[in-house]
């Protein structure tokens, strides 16, 4: 059999040489961009680097900076001691004044048990002197206790026939003048009417 070889189309004649050229353009555009690019970082870098050395010169200066640190330090210093000696002296004031209040308020606490332990015995001593007057007044005759709760005043005597035992109060009561014994029944009646029932 017969084969037969295929046919390459024929290429147009330029079209290969125009890649060529486009691809150098191309290329030398990107050279000319790149170079100039990188000479505006280079300029840019050196006006940094410029500036920086400007600055580290005023700022490290052996002469004006090291003073002005210096300087600056010593105000710092000075600042920190004075603050640090304002408060000691308020923490020194502040103990003082604590052991003032601790000692007053000892003062105070032992004021008050003392005036706790008068009061007491002041209560102790008024209950002790009731309770024998109202003994003695027990153990005298009906007739004679009556005779003397009517020269009281009707509170007073109230008081007395309150705490005795009931048949000795009755025996007086008796002995009383009808007004007497009604003012003294109506004072023991109303003592406990304003007391809360709830």
């Amino acid at each position: 059999m017969n084969r037969s070889k295929p046919r390459r189309s024929a290429r147009k004649p330029g079209r290969g040489a125009l890649t060529i050229i486009a691809g150098m353009l191309i290329a030398s555009g990107m050279i000319r961009l790149g170079g100039e690019a990188g000479l505006a970082f280079a300029t840019e870098q050196d006006a940094v680097v410029a500036q920086s050395e400007e600055t580290e010169a005023a700022t490290c200066d052996p002469e004006t900076g090291n003073a002005a640190l210096l300087e600056a330090f010593q105000t710092r210093e000075m600042r920190v001691s004075e603050r640090e000696i304002q408060v000691e002296d308020r923490l020194q004031a502040l103990r003082v004044a604590e052991a003032e209040i601790e000692e007053k308020l000892a003062q105070l606490q032992a004021a008050e048990a003392a005036l706790s332990d008068t009061i007491t015995v002041a209560d102790t001593a008024a209950e002790d002197d009731l309770g024998q007057l109202t003994s003695v007044y027990e153990n005298m005759k009906p007739q004679d206790a009556a005779a003397l709760f009517e020269t009281m005043d009707s509170d007073f005597s109230a008081g007395f026939i309150g705490r005795m035992r009931p048949e000795i109060a009755a025996a007086i009561m008796t002995n009383l003048a009808p007004e007497t014994a009604y003012a003294i029944s109506a004072i023991l009646a109303g003592r406990n009417a304003n007391v809360p029932t709830e």
